[in-house]
């Protein structure tokens, strides 16, 4: 497997497919984050050098009980206060404040926000009030989830441009976008972002498919550079000493409530906020079940023919509902527990993961966080997220399930065997990817720093950049 480069990407027409074994392609920067400002900055302007500390608004999916998103903007954070000092003034708006002052502290200098459902006029206002716009959200560019998540992202970009400030994309992905607005959109609005940092080569090559012309650079997932609390580790023994040494890990999605719409009424129990609906009907719903009776399937193998215990691992507030039907399935409930986000927190839920035998995962995240500890895992995936990454460690071919299949509990009863019985199998593969993904991550905080000196936003020694540790 071969590490990344600095070479462009392929001009706008025309780009590489990227390799299925693509950690060749990480790191394969589009042109030099220095040629690509001067596209979009006047390098004579003046520094803006506010006393108080420059604003910065970092809008992502903050306050929904996502470990993935905890761990992403936590490491955010602190590269935003490692670059611009810690007298930077944040601001992080969330649909619920609530849940983000779970993990997030509100101080002089960090301020939390409510954005309403309907949040055009609050977006507009924020950015006003900010020097910087950062997009922190893994998911930005795509519609998987909601078109609504989508039009966020797109109509705060395109009041920063109209406003003139600055707007970064940081180490965001691209994925399926459904409708051929969405597609218009993305092309006309993103195209206004400053510089769009992507967390994958493939990524960056949807993103040129869909038209954006935005500067590009290749870089990593920011959780690959969150710490965890090292008071968290060995939380899953103390958590659950009667499970035993033995644990796998199934991080769970119901696939088929997705996506959520909007529309100005329906049934209450299908409402996620005001106006945003679940897609739910009844072929759906006998879908979720199904998928349901085999996953519990599938734990009971490993509980009954493996001797594992069996952790039911909510990533986000929103996949409880679906442990707790994989759960009532379970025929061995003795030896399976539920470990939701709304207890855990992100340093805890890596804890977690880490501690892990096997992991059978939907969540991106889950992957993501538990690659440093090379946990051996097979992945059921929906969306381009975890085949990209599961392509660039070449896993793809192997160990990534679609949940669509003929009989999915022995398509993965099939792949759990061959991990359990050679789990160095795929040691190397893991290890050298995460070394791989890891080094790129941290080249986010380096193109942060050149960004707001390009940008006029820091004097440069407000913006020295500090020392970068390799793990």
């Amino acid at each position: 497997m071969k590490t990344g480069s600095s070479n462009s990407l392929a001009p706008l027409h025309g780009q590489p497919a990227v390799s299925k074994k693509g950690l060749a392609q990480k790191g394969k920067a589009v042109p030099l984050i220095e040629r690509q400002i001067k596209m979009k900055v006047n390098s004579n302007h003046n520094f803006i050098d506010r006393q108080d500390g420059l604003r910065v608004l970092m809008l992502g999916y903050n306050g929904a009980n996502n470990t993935g998103a905890e761990a992403l903007l936590l490491a955010d954070i602190e590269d935003v206060r490692a670059v611009l000092g810690p007298q930077a003034r944040i601001t992080i708006p969330s649909l619920n404040p609530a849940n983000l002052r779970r993990y997030v502290k509100e101080t002089p200098n960090l301020r939390i926000e409510f954005m309403p459902t309907i949040y055009f006029a609050t977006m507009q206002r924020l950015v006003r009030e900010n020097d910087l716009v950062m997009l922190v959200e893994g998911s930005t560019y795509m519609d998987t989830w909601s078109s609504a998540m989508l039009w966020v992202y797109l109509w705060t970009t395109h009041c920063a441009h109209r406003m003139g400030k600055p707007c970064l994309a940081y180490a965001v992905d691209a994925g399926e976008l459904r409708s051929a607005f969405n597609r218009r959109l993305m092309r006309t609005q993103a195209s206004k972002t400053s510089l769009i940092i992507t967390r994958a080569a493939a990524a960056a090559e949807r993103l040129r498919a869909f038209g954006v012309t935005a500067p590009l650079e290749v870089t990593a997932d920011n959780a690959f550079n969150f710490l965890p609390d090292p008071a968290d580790s060995g939380l899953l023994v103390r958590e659950w000493p009667e499970a035993g040494p033995h644990v796998a890990g199934m991080a769970l999605v119901d696939f088929y409530q997705w996506p959520v719409t909007i529309k100005p009424w329906g049934r209450r129990e299908d409402c996620y906020k005001w106006p945003y609906y679940f897609t739910r009907t009844p072929e759906r719903l006998q879908a979720t079940d199904d998928l349901a009776r085999s996953y519990a399937r599938l734990a009971d193998t490993l509980i009954t023919e493996h001797g594992k215990a069996v952790a039911l691992i909510g990533m986000e507030g929103l996949d409880e509902a679906m442990l707790d039907r994989v759960f009532r399935h379970i025929q061995y409930k003795e030896r399976a527990r539920i470990f939701p986000s709304r207890l855990y927190n992100a340093s805890q839920m890596v804890s977690i993961l880490r501690s892990l035998d096997l992991l059978l995962t939907s969540r991106y995240h889950a992957c993501v966080l538990s690659l440093a500890a090379g946990i051996p895992q097979v992945a059921i995936g929906h969306d381009l997220r975890l085949k990209t990454i599961y392509s660039e460690l070449g896993l793809y071919d192997q160990y990534f399930v679609e949940p669509n299949g003929y009989d999915l509990y022995e398509s993965l009863r099939a792949r759990v065997v061959r991990l359990l019985s050679e789990p160095d199998s795929i040691k190397d593969a893991l290890e050298q990817g995460y070394k791989i993904h890891k080094r790129d991550a941290q080249r986010n905080r380096a193109l942060l720093s050149e960004f707001v000196l390009a940008h006029g936003l820091a004097p440069a020694r407000a913006a020295a950049l500090p020392s970068l540790v390799n793990v």
